[in-house]
């Protein structure tokens, strides 16, 4: 497999045209993932931007958490309340392979950016539609974001039984079923570009952030339907001198392994532990035996030991020591953006193609910096006509929120 730059890799979604209508976070992650395979994504965001540009930290003149789901693409800035504004952004979903909005059901329908109007005009258009519930049904017009869907879909319901003895719902502040849909899109959205190169005809798509959370819950919806007699097993950390690390022995080879590194080898023929049923019943106790021997040693030494031995275990780190851990470097997992003086990092995609270049791409989205360029390149506008936009009030004062 070739690895690093290459002449021979090439931008797998070259020559694919992205209209963005998105905000927040689902729908600029799932661009994003179009934009690090080489499409050129054209981000639609009113004259005060996307409510991101406005979150801390800042760096080279850019909310950093923005730039970690815009990079890669160009902002162009468009008053949709303008006539001319929502004239432009009809003009470039015309030209456009994939349009991808992530409003309330019904909100593009009013502004005429609805796939049934765009693809009047642009027949081979992909147009995928983000949104809590879906496009219809009783709960379409519900307000959603990633912790009410969290709630709502028996995520925090299940992940607190989990837990045990807690009885509150944990807080909530990672939004899985944001990154969720986003993948979801993201996959939808190739697997119709490659049904159009079939048939030359495009499709709408329609991702429902409840229905990815529910698919995610695999054991769940079955025990829902069918409830287990007792509770499944559960990985639970176990303690060391100076943290917590986990332990995963879940096939026989690996518990076998497990009970020689930690001195007690008659675990291997013990009954509490000779079965699937008897390991779950017994689980408890199994975790208290191997505590005995974590407890006494650093979770490095806990993780070196044990993974020499061929025992999955991990001790527990913290976000910024995954960013550079050894692994993490080799594979080239971040990608350095922003300027010289000052430089961050966001995530590359989880996979590797061997003849495709697909990775971040330094390029920082500032307000409305692509406005003119686009309007220019793309619909072929002139000075006159971007003039007459700009008396209008179509770009507003297009200035990057946080600039320094």
């Amino acid at each position: 497999m070739e690895t690093g730059s290459s002449p021979a890799r090439v931008d797998a979604l070259a020559g694919i045209r992205v209209v963005d209508f998105t905000i927040v976070m689902s729908g600029p992650m799932c661009t994003r993932m179009l934009a690090d395979a080489g499409a050129d994504v054209i981000k639609i965001e009113p004259p005060e931007g996307d409510m991101v540009r406005q979150r801390p930290p800042f760096r080279a003149g850019i909310s950093t958490y923005f730039s970690s789901m815009n990079c890669g693409k160009r902002s162009t800035v468009l008053d949709l309340h303008t006539p001319s504004g929502l004239q432009a952004a009809r003009e470039l979903a015309a030209l456009a392979d994939v349009v991808v909005e992530n409003f309330r059901p019904g909100v593009m329908k009013r502004l005429g950016l609805d796939y049934e109007t765009l693809a009047h005009d642009n027949p081979r258009l992909i147009y995928c539609a983000i949104s809590g519930f879906g496009q219809s049904g009783p709960m379409s017009q519900a307000p959603a974001y990633a912790p009410i869907i969290h709630a709502a879909s028996g995520y925090e319901d299940a992940f607190t039984r989990y837990q045990g003895e807690s009885s509150r719902p944990a807080n909530n502040g990672i939004f899985m079923a944001d990154v969720l849909g986003a993948i979801h899109a993201a996959s939808a959205i190739q697997t119709a570009l490659l049904q159009r190169h079939r048939t030359g005809r495009g499709q709408s798509i329609d991702v429902s952030l409840m229905d990815s959370v529910l698919g995610m819950l695999i054991y769940e919806l079955q025990n829902a339907q069918f409830p287990a007699e007792r509770q499944r097993q559960v990985y639970q950390p176990v303690r060391a001198s100076d943290g917590w690390v986990m332990v995963a022995a879940i096939t026989p080879r690996n518990l076998a392994a497990l009970f020689d590194v930690i001195g007690f080898p008659h675990g291997k023929t013990d009954p509490r532990f000779a079965s699937v049923a008897e390991r779950e019943a017994n689980w408890h106790a199994l975790l208290g035996i191997v505590e005995a021997w974590t407890s006494r040693r650093t979770a490095l030494e806990c993780e070196r030991i044990l993974m020499q031995a061929g025992v999955p275990c991990a001790r527990y780190r913290t976000v910024g020591e995954a960013m550079s851990d050894p692994q993490a470097q080799h594979r080239e997992s971040m990608a350095t953006v922003g300027t010289p003086s000052e430089p961050f990092k966001v995530p590359n995609p989880p996979y590797k193609l061997s003849k495709s270049r697909v990775e971040a791409r330094n390029l920082l989205p500032h307000l409305g910096r692509d406005t003119e360029e686009v309007l220019r390149t793309v619909l072929g506008y002139d000075p006159a006509r971007l003039d007459a936009m700009r008396a209008e009030g179509v770009f507003g004062a297009a200035v990057e929120v946080g600039a320094g």
